[in-house]
Order: C-alpha cells, then structure tokens, then sequence
C-alpha cells in the first residue's frame, strides 16, 4: 500500500502541470491544427492557442508567452517561414520549449530546425502516443528526436561537405536562400522583385549547377548549404 500513494501523487502532480501548461500551435492545415487541439486537450492541456501562419504564430507568441510552441517548417504563401519563426522565438527567449511538427523527415532539414532554435523535432506520420511523449520531453526542456532520426541529424552534424557557394551569382545565392526557408516560387520573385519565370530560370540553373536532379532535392540541397554556411 505504502507504494501505490507516491504514484497516485505523481499522477496528480503531472496532471496538474500539464492543465497549467499552455501551447502554441502554428500550422497551415485546419485539421492539423484541430487534431493537435484535441490531442492536447484530451492530455488535460487547458490552454491551447492556434495560428495559421508564422506571422501571425509569432506576434501571439509575444503576445502570450506559451510554454511550449509546436510549429511546422513548411507554410505556404507566407513571408516568414518556419525557420524563420523559430529563430524570433529562440532570439527572443533562448529557452524557448519549441516542437516542430513537420512531414520532412531528411535529417538536414532536422538538424537546420535543431540549430534554429527548436528543442524537439517529430514527424507528421507519427503515432498521437509518440507525439505525446514528444511534447512531455520538449515541455521540460528536454530535446526530442526519435532513435532512427537522431542517429542520421547526429552524422549530418559531425560530417564536413564542401561548400560550392562561391559559385553561385548573387541573385542565384538569394533564390537559394529563400527556397532554404521553404517558400514558394510566387513568393520569391516578389520578395526579388522580380517575374515569376526569372525565378523559374533561376532555379533551372541552380539545380545544373549544384547536380539537382528535381525540385525536392534542390530544395533539400538548399538547406543542407544554408546550415553549413550558418
């Protein structure tokens, strides 16, 4: 009997913590934002925000300081991107408790949102159990990656590639860096200021020239030199 009290009170104790914890989501997709909400909600969570951009993510962030934010890196049709979110928040506050909730599961684009600022990273097609038990790690500080992809962020971390940067034009090297920050041809050329078909061109050019077979994987490539120039 003596056994099962401290349990009960931890129980309790947990459950309290988390009814006093308060959650940022910030995600473009209404039914991610609503699973999110219930998931967390039905963990005892009272107090859940909702953004569905990272502009307006990062003005409630200020506005509200929640204790943990779950963010994804990719959102269309947006000037600030979900890197860019997380570096504010973790400029901000360097303690900031930030879970990214993201559907790319390449361990670059895991270890840019690691040195961005985020504490944990899960992916999209993760079950709501290891969501929850990413959530639990990121609210006490504690960094979360699964095993498998914890073991490929830490070899992209340690390998060294060269850097073709100098190649590049600097209208190239700008279209690089916003494609880094996933956004979209249309907004490329307005931030450039210039056509959607320069964008396109630039873009054919970058992929000769840094070996990209496709889109996907200049974009990856993308991220992959923005975190080694970092």
């Amino acid at each position: 009997m003596t056994g099962r009290v401290p349990l009960r009170h931890e129980r309790e104790g947990a459950s309290q913590r988390l009814r006093m914890t308060s959650v940022l989501i910030i995600d473009d997709h209404p039914i991610v934002l609503q699973g999110c909400r219930r998931m967390l909600e039905d963990a005892g969570v009272e107090t859940v925000l909702e953004a569905g951009d990272p502009t307006s993510g990062y003005r409630l962030y200020r506005r509200h300081h929640p204790d943990v934010v779950i963010v994804d890196l990719t959102m269309q049709g947006n000037r600030l991107g979900g890197l860019d979110v997380i570096r504010r928040m973790h400029s901000h506050d360097p303690h900031s408790r930030i879970l990214v909730f993201s559907m790319h599961s390449d361990p670059i684009i895991a270890a840019r949102a690691l040195e961005a600022g985020a504490t944990g990273y899960v992916l999209k097609d993760t079950s709501s159990h290891e969501l929850m038990k990413a959530f639990e790690k990121v609210r006490t500080g504690t960094p979360y990656l699964d095993n498998d992809l914890a073991l490929q962020v830490a070899l992209v971390r340690t390998g060294l590639r060269a850097n073709p940067l100098a190649d590049l034009t600097q209208r190239e090297l700008q279209t690089l860096a916003l494609l880094a920050q996933g956004k979209p041809y249309s907004r490329i050329a307005e931030e450039l200021n210039v056509s959607y078909k320069t964008v396109v061109n630039a873009c054919s050019q970058l992929k000769q020239k840094l070996n990209a077979k496709s889109l996907p994987e200049l974009i990856r490539l993308a991220v992959q030199l923005a975190s080694a120039d970092a």
